[in-house]
């Protein structure tokens, strides 16, 4: 990979900034990189010639494509040798992720082996949350560790978010990934939803059953949706902030919000994800957004009633099935088009041979059509995915095309 003489002085200066002592090092290093890559973005190319938005941003957008995008979620991380071995160095999750130009690396790898049409900055949905007042630690087998919030005085800690403060390094990240991948690949930025994030202010960790949520939900409802309201005006300005820095497309994940009754759901997490939705389109209209649920196969109206330009089905929802539900869904909310689509392939199935990843893969492309399709998985892929079949899974992928 070829870095520019900016980017090799800040990663000289940054590799620092998690020891101690190296944290001004590390905001010294900001300036250089993004005067370099602001510079850069800002310029495009240096023959002047106009360029056409990358192929999963058209896709996204419902526009007519030579063929289907694919990426695949958490495609940057655990199943790639060369980000295990940069774990031996950075052996801290926030280490790999808020040191810019480590989290450049572990974005670019699976880009760089794989030729993915989208780059995902390497982050988490919980990023943020150190900025709105819940600091939290990531343990390497555990997950997320924080204080819960349960009652109205532990709310009181919540602020609103200054993204540039909290999380600058996401802004660094974003810029220099622009400047890497060049115009053909789509970069792209996430958030998570306020639900899903208020399951870990409220659990205080991962959970299985989020017992107390739903205990706070349907005691103290009001108390609920006051941190729900809070995290949304924080989580919508955190998606503006990625989108200023380079991010061509916000997926928002509200993973667990599976979990909820559709009752529930149109409480608790839908009227959320709308204004982070609402608040977005607002301010950058031609900015596609994705919204994925695990397990949402209950609620598939439901989320594209939200206005959401991409619904990511999960594997348990058969692709044709699933684009008829989201136009239905679309329609019944007065909303025009029918929507895209993003899925689905079970994971499990880049553990079977390639003869089997080739007939599934095609399977869906074949159900989902030539239009408003962004290939990927039904979730994240497992970690103990073969390199070899991720590549191939994608390669199948990028060799189809539509029948006229």
């Amino acid at each position: 990979m070829k870095w520019t003489a900016a980017v090799l002085i800040s990663f000289l200066a940054a590799s620092n900034a998690f020891a101690v002592g190296g944290g001004s090092e590390g905001r010294r290093s900001t300036t250089v990189v993004n005067s370099a890559v602001d510079e850069s973005v800002s310029t495009g190319s240096s023959s002047g010639a106009a360029t056409q938005d990358p192929l999963l941003i058209r896709a996204a957008r419902g526009e007519k494509v030579e063929r289907t995008p694919v990426w695949m979620m958490r495609q940057a991380g655990r199943h790639i040798q060369e980000y295990r071995d940069l774990c031996k160095k950075y052996p801290t999750f926030r280490q790999r992720s808020e040191i810019p130009e480590v989290a450049v690396e572990v974005s670019l790898q699976p880009w760089r082996n794989y030729q993915t049409d989208g780059c995902i900055l390497f982050s988490d949905i919980l990023t943020p949350l150190p900025g709105v007042g819940c600091e939290f630690t990531i343990d390497e087998k555990l997950g997320p560790i924080m204080d819960p919030i349960r009652n109205w005085d532990d709310l009181k800690k919540m602020k609103p978010i200054d993204p540039s403060t909290a999380a600058p390094f996401v802004a660094e990240t974003l810029k220099i990934l622009r400047h890497e991948v060049g115009p053909e690949t789509a970069v792209l930025g996430f958030v998570g939803c306020p639900y899903t994030l208020a399951t870990y202010m409220v659990e205080g960790k991962t959970s299985k059953e989020y017992l107390e949520i739903k205990k706070m939900a349907f005691n103290e409802p009001k108390l609920l949706h006051a941190m729900l309201q809070n995290l949304a005006d924080s989580i919508g300005d955190y998606a503006l902030y990625q989108i200023e820095n380079g991010a061509q497309l916000i997926q928002i994940f509200d993973s667990w919000a599976g979990h909820l009754s559709p009752r529930d759901y149109d409480e608790f997490a839908a009227p959320y994800q709308k204004q982070i939705l609402d608040k977005i389109k607002a301010n950058y209209p031609d900015i596609p957004t994705v919204t994925y649920i695990k397990h949402s196969g209950a609620l598939i109206e439901r989320m594209a009633k939200t206005g959401v330009d991409v619904v990511s089905l999960d594997w348990t929802v058969d692709m044709t099935e699933g684009r008829e539900r989201i136009a239905n869904g679309r329609k019944a909310a007065g909303l025009k088009g029918p929507g895209g689509v993003q899925g689905n392939l079970d994971p499990a199935v880049l553990m079977a041979n390639h003869d089997t990843i080739k007939e599934r893969a095609e399977e869906i492309l074949k159900k989902a059509g030539p239009t408003g399709h962004v290939m990927n998985l039904g979730h994240g892929i497992e970690a103990c995915t073969s390199e070899e079949n991720a590549h191939f899974f994608i390669q199948t992928v990028r060799n189809y095309r539509h029948q006229e």
